[in-house]
């Protein structure tokens, strides 16, 4: 493997001007310039860029740590994020934290051991330990989604203003009776959500029956079960709010399965728009999130925070946009 020194030697400059050619880090004369890119052309020399990071204490590497990541709503966002960081010329690495505590502080570790510059994170719902240990270590940290600490910057949707959104058009289409298939418990989307879904029914002084609200998970299993359940009640909901995409679609078959019509019998509507939306019959009226743009504002905030470790942390909440399509009916 050719050296920087016998690059320097080949060119008949010295090593540290070989330097500034490649990192381009002060004024070299043109003439040095086409003979040092003219060597390095000839004989392939590669920059040793582990040696150069570790000499400007940054690899020019973040870290993506995110559960699900087969969910379009987190690939959405892992896309824009990786798109953002390509654009400033940094380099991704992707980790799935399986929604597993555990791992996701192995996974935190790892990161910081690779030295990358910073890392984006989707926090778990018992994420505490991975949190203390960036604070601990100084890692610059964003978190998405699930805004749980104001110790970092945190970039996500405003889950108050597109449940509002969703209660609002339901109640217009003059259901009473609404039910509220929920995300995992403990996480810090789902507590808003269900606060947001519980106080905008109440200012419509709608009653809403501890029964009426489910848990759930990422999963369309038990969302399907969940809202197998509200349906079993003896007074059952005549519409059901979806927390996510995968709840939605998981409310969507227990719906076939119990031979119901949507929107005739049941009407449904979520969060998460998503490309499938359209291929449902009726297509579905669903909250979408500006993935892009939490994507690539939470490399922003990133890079921002990697430059500057001591500023003011900020909390982004990015607005929801409405689609209403067929799902939401009048009751029968």
């Amino acid at each position: 493997m050719t050296t920087i020194a016998q690059v320097a030697r080949m060119a008949g400059v010295s090593v540290s001007t070989v330097s500034h050619v490649i990192n381009k880090t002060r004024y070299v004369s043109p003439a040095k310039v086409r003979r040092v890119e003219d060597v390095v052309a000839e004989v392939g020399y590669i920059p040793n860029t582990v040696a150069r990071s570790l000499k400007m204490a940054s690899t020019g590497t973040v870290g993506l740590a995110i559960s699900a990541i087969s969910n379009p709503y987190f690939s959405d966002i892992i896309c824009a994020v990786e798109a953002e960081c390509s654009r400033r010329g940094l380099t991704v690495f992707l980790c799935d934290t399986q929604e597993d505590p555990e791992r996701e502080l192995a996974v935190i570790r790892q990161l910081h051991q690779r030295r990358v510059d910073g890392i984006i994170l989707a926090p778990s719902r018992e994420a505490r330990s991975s949190l203390d240990y960036m604070l601990e270590k100084g890692v610059p940290c964003v978190l998405v989604d699930r805004l749980s600490d104001s110790r970092f910057d945190q970039i996500g949707l405003d889950n108050v203003a597109a449940v509002e959104a969703l209660v609002a058009h339901v109640a217009e289409a003059g259901h009473e009776r609404v039910g509220f298939i929920a995300g995992q418990p403990g996480f810090a989307t789902t507590i808003e959500r269900v606060d947001a879904f519980k106080a905008a029914m109440a200012a419509r002084g709608l009653d809403v029956p501890a029964a009426y609200i489910s848990d759930s998970n990422t999963g369309t299993a038990q969302a399907s079960v969940s809202t197998h359940r509200l349906l079993s009640l003896p007074v059952p909901p005549t519409a059901i709010i979806a927390n996510n995409n995968l709840t939605m679609i998981g409310v969507m078959r227990a719906a076939r399965e119990r031979q119901l019509r949507v929107p005739v019998d049941l009407s449904v509507l979520g969060i998460d728009d998503f490309e499938w939306a359209d291929y449902f019959e009726p297509r579905l009226t669903l909250v979408a999130q500006p993935c892009n743009d939490i994507g690539q504002q939470a490399a922003e905030l990133l890079i921002e925070r990697i430059a500057k470790p001591d500023g003011a942390r900020r909390t982004l909440r990015l607005a929801p946009s409405l689609r209403v399509r067929g799902s939401c009916g009048a009751p029968a």
